[in-house]
C-alpha cells in the first residue's frame, strides 16, 4: 500500500506488494564450470597408483627384454663362475638394486622416526 495521495489506486485483482516475507533467491551458478576450475590436490594415494602403473609398465617391457635376450651370459663374483641369460641376469640386478633402495629408504626413515619422537 502507498501512501501517495496522488497515486492510481491498485488493481484489485492483482495485489502489488507480497503477501509474505520472500528470501532473496541466490545467485545461479553453473556446476559444471564451477568443478572444472577447482584443482584436485595430488595425495599419497594417487602417488601409489602412479607408482604401481609405471612400475606395471616397466615390468612388462623388462618381460619383453628378457623373452628376447635369452643368450649366456658368464658371469664371475668373489671365485664363483656361473652362466645365466641375459635377460635373467639384468632382472636380478634390478631387483638388487630395489631391495638396495628400499633397505637404505627404511633405515633414513627409522632415523626421521627416532628425532620425531626425542623432539
Amino acid at each position: 500500500m502507498s501512501n501517495d495521495p496522488y497515486a492510481t489506486p491498485p488493481d484489485p485483482d492483482y495485489p502489488l506488494e507480497p503477501l509474505g516475507p520472500t528470501d532473496p533467491v541466490p545467485p545461479v551458478t553453473d556446476t559444471a564450470n564451477s568443478t572444472s576450475k577447482k584443482q584436485v590436490k595430488f595425495t599419497r594415494a594417487a602417488a601409489l597408483w602412479s607408482a604401481l602403473v609405471i612400475g606395471l609398465l616397466i615390468l612388462i617391457v623388462l618381460l619383453i627384454f628378457i623373452a628376447q635376450n635369452t643368450a649366456s651370459a658368464q658371469f664371475a663374483f668373489l671365485g664363483w663362475h656361473w652362466s645365466l641369460p641375459l635377460g635373467v641376469a639384468i632382472l636380478g640386478a634390478a631387483v638388487c638394486g630395489g631391495l638396495l633402495t628400499v633397505a637404505v629408504g627404511a633405515v633414513r626413515m627409522l632415523q626421521l622416526r627416532r628425532a620425531v619422537k626425542r623432539r
